[in-house]
């Protein structure tokens, strides 16, 4: 699989040769990782703090609220570590400072091992210094301790001149309990599709931001056993991971959707390209486009818009039952069309009675004592909590993902009432 990397310096995204040499200014990161998150997680790599002269953690902390990004660069101790997974990184990549000990107090799932190597030798300190130690040495002492490993071959790194295949195979036997990501070289969607298959992923930044490499293609490169007529079973998926319809995809269809960030797909029968929407009006945003377990299907993760994905005008092409999304979408449409009299207008126009109804909601909850009346209350609070949200202008989505980065938080809040709350 492909794991887009942006690498900062000074604030902008940049592509360094071997490490030393600037080569490419990709301007804002921000824009780099809209770009890039379509096709799933994100390396984003301080290359100041890796240095030892600055700091982007502030740009940095808002790119981890955007999306799933791996963070790494000058992280050297646990207090550090810590703080990026609590701000919201999926993993964080230790390169220098990675020990057995420091790594061994994280979870491992969460902790990349950086092995960065030229001619096989590992060198740390942004690529300057030399250690004497072999590759697969490094690799196989921080094993136990870490749930995978970013290999770069430092002498191929911006060079767009392919990888050492071999290398990479011998470090994926290596560490069999721990996913390798290859770094340096890699170019093209056949590349990704070869690391795939050793079981291994590809960094690659160079490539995308010049355009060597479509990331449509490097999204698709991995797919294999296709259905007659060179397509893949596609699930459409909504936000909230309901599926809302199966659909068809090639490899062109995906390149263009990724490109164009729209639902587009292969439609059967009229063995052409489709864009969802174009004519009814019910267009999707495509958020991110995954590869199954067997690289034999995808799932295009979409914001679906207008009546639904059906062409009954249904949200999905299968019976759903009432969820939060359908309590939402109530309460926008009592927002624009209910008279002023409906509670849930009267609500969204008065915020202290909002208030003060969540107050007395919560409460009520609080106090309660049987499974029937927290049912109840539950539901009381959930719905002038939905209220509140779209008074707002929030969405579920960014609940979910505000719940996703607290649960992946390693530091944990003191559960104590503010003092205005026991009064």
């Amino acid at each position: 699989m492909i794991v887009p990397s942006i690498d900062i310096m000074n604030g902008h995204a940049v592509q360094l040769r071997r490490g030393r040499e600037l080569v490419l200014d990709g301007g804002d990161p921000l824009a780099r990782l809209d770009e890039f998150a379509v096709a799933g997680e994100v390396a984003v790599i301080d290359l100041d703090a890796a240095l030892g002269r600055g700091s982007n953690a502030e740009l940095i902390r808002a790119m981890v609220r955007r999306a799933p990004c791996r963070v790494g660069g000058g992280i050297r101790d646990l207090d550090a570590a810590r703080r990026w997974l609590d701000a919201g990184a999926v993993r964080i990549v230790l390169g220098t400072a990675a020990s057995v000990e420091l790594c061994g107090a994280l979870r491992r799932e969460r902790v990349v091992g950086a092995v960065d190597a030229e001619h096989g030798d590992v060198v740390v300190d942004g690529w300057r210094t030399k250690t004497g130690v072999g590759v697969l040495e490094r690799m196989r002492t921080l094993a136990p301790v870490v749930g995978g490993f970013l290999f770069t071959q430092v002498e191929r790194e911006g060079e767009m001149g392919g990888f050492d295949v071999a290398a990479v195979e011998a470090a994926v036997r290596a560490v069999p309990g721990a996913r390798v990501t290859a770094a340096g070289g890699i170019t093209t969607a056949d590349e990704i599709a070869a690391l795939d298959r050793l079981g291994a992923d590809a960094q690659v930044g160079m490539a995308l931001y010049t355009g060597r490499l479509p990331l449509g293609a490097a999204v698709s490169a991995p797919l294999t056993k296709p259905l007659p007529g060179d397509v893949w079973p596609t699930v459409v998926c909504a936000e909230d991971g309901r599926a809302l319809g199966l659909v068809w995809s090639t490899r062109e269809s995906i390149a263009r959707a990724v490109a164009e960030r729209r639902g587009i797909y292969w439609s059967r029968s009229r063995r052409a390209l489709w864009v969802k929407g174009e004519t009814s009006g019910a267009t999707q945003d495509l958020v991110r486009a995954e590869l199954d377990c067997d690289r034999d299907a995808l799932r295009f993760i979409v914001r679906q818009h207008g009546a639904g994905f059906c062409h009954l005008q249904r949200p999905s092409c299968w019976p759903s039952s009432f969820d939060l999304a359908d309590l939402v979408g109530t309460i926008r449409a009592r927002a624009d069309r209910a008279p002023a009299e409906s509670g849930t207008a009267m609500l969204l126009a008065d915020r202290g009675l909002l208030g003060a109804k969540l107050c007395e909601e919560a409460d009520e909850l609080g106090r309660t004592r049987t499974p029937a009346d927290a049912v109840h209350e539950t539901a009381d609070v959930l719905y002038m909590a939905l209220v509140a949200l779209v008074r707002a202008g929030g969405t579920l989505a960014d609940v979910r993902a505000e719940l996703a980065r607290r649960h992946g938080a390693v530091s944990r809040r003191p559960m104590a009432a503010k003092p205005e709350a026991t009064q």
